[in-house]
């Protein structure tokens, strides 16, 4: 941390951390300032122009592999539908590794 950046002992480290990238947007110059903006808002169009390619399916799967799904997505913080796109995704990208070929 910068000795310009002020410490609070009532924010957790990522709280702080945040605080501090929060205290850097606020130097950026008027030019600067004007870049970041621009490059956000960027960022967020190619964002909601790959959403609007999103599709919804409908599928049929056996109640305790639904349950084991939701159970797992619970262990890992997630809801269970992101879960599911994710498992979809690398799927159909290659990337999904089963534990044989993981450890070989």
């Amino acid at each position: 941390m910068s000795p310009t950046k002020k410490s609070h002992s009532h924010l957790d480290k990522y709280e702080q951390d945040l605080e501090d990238n929060l205290d850097i947007s606020k130097a950026l110059s008027g030019k600067d300032k004007a870049k970041e903006i621009s490059k956000l808002k960027s960022a967020a169009s190619q964002h909601l122009q790959k959403r609007s390619k999103e599709k919804r399916i409908s599928i049929r799967v056996f109640a305790s592999d639904l349950e084991r799904i939701k159970q797992i997505a619970e262990e890992e913080g997630l809801p269970y539908q992101t879960l599911v796109t994710s498992i979809l995704h690398k799927f159909s990208t290659g990337r999904l590794v089963s534990k044989e070929r993981r450890s070989e």
